[in-house]
């Protein structure tokens, strides 16, 4: 499995909380680094970042993750978890597309789409599904045509368009799949009033072997509108945020004597530029 994309949750103050929460509740999990600002975990393989701050945004529903469980047992046990001081926007039932299924949003506002069904379609356990919303509806087909042109180890693995009579406009996605670098990713369009986009409580960290790959991705997904942040953060056309930093910059910053040099370099960057975190 792919461990170089995967998704950063900021939760204010509560990342060690959320951390211990997910992996009780889903199981096969693990803390692989921890400190007063980022907790990193590992739920089923997959790598998940936690920040104690940073962005101001909270979660909602257009990312949320689809887990796939493979019985309805399952899929019971992390609901009865997840609804806990959170709150259901799709109930725990039988649908035409799983025998149980439900959308939950937990207690830290991060949503959760329980599906029961097979591995075999889609083996990744936790997949960021992308609701594209507003202004953005409508748009779905066309970015996963862009992060799979974008991306290596891409490939689009089905798009499925609303019938007539399911309440939103034919040439709209309902449910899509895709796998950027080996990561799956769903993707949706509604034009429902949801009175929600996509902004930077969510985001999707790229580790970057060199400086050639970190400015082919900074450069593509802040053009057509999307623009530079700070810090290796960036946001891209249809408001979704990215993380594009080095893979070795966790060795850089954990080093004892060079870690707050680095860290000093990093904050005066938008773009990170690797030799100059190396030489800090």
């Amino acid at each position: 499995m792919n461990k170089s994309i995967y998704p950063c949750l900021t939760l204010k103050g509560k990342a060690a909380e959320a951390s211990d929460f997910y992996i009780q509740t889903f199981g096969e999990g693990k803390v692989v680094q921890t400190s007063a600002f980022v907790v990193q975990i590992e739920l089923s393989g997959q790598k998940l970042m936690l920040l104690n701050d940073g962005p101001t945004a909270a979660p909602n529903a257009t990312i949320s993750f689809m887990v796939i469980c493979e019985t309805e047992a399952e899929t019971e046990k992390y609901w009865s978890e997840l609804i806990k001081e959170g709150k259901a926007f799709m109930a725990l039932d039988t649908y035409p597309w799983s025998s149980k299924y439900g959308w939950v949003e937990d207690k830290y506002g991060v949503s959760w789409q329980l599906y029961t069904g097979s591995k075999i379609d889609t083996p990744q356990k936790f997949c960021p599904t992308l609701m594209f919303t507003g202004t953005n509806a409508g748009k779905a087909e066309a970015a996963l045509r862009h992060y799979t042109a974008l991306f290596p180890e891409s490939n689009i693995q089905g798009v499925m368009k609303y019938n007539e009579g399911e309440g939103d406009s034919t040439d709209f996605v309902k449910h899509a799949q895709f796998s950027i670098h080996n990561f799956v990713m769903m993707a949706m369009d509604s034009s429902a009033e949801h009175r929600a986009s996509f902004n930077d409580s969510i985001s999707f960290v790229v580790e970057c072997k060199s400086q050639q790959e970190i400015d082919q991705y900074w450069d593509d997904l802040t053009g057509n509108g999307g623009k530079e942040v700070a810090c290796g953060w960036l946001t891209d056309q249809y408001g979704i945020s990215w993380q594009i930093i080095p893979a070795l910059l966790g060795k850089l910053m954990s080093d004892p004597i060079r870690g707050q040099r680095v860290m000093t370099a990093l904050m005066k960057m938008k773009k990170l530029i690797i030799a100059d975190l190396e030489n800090a």
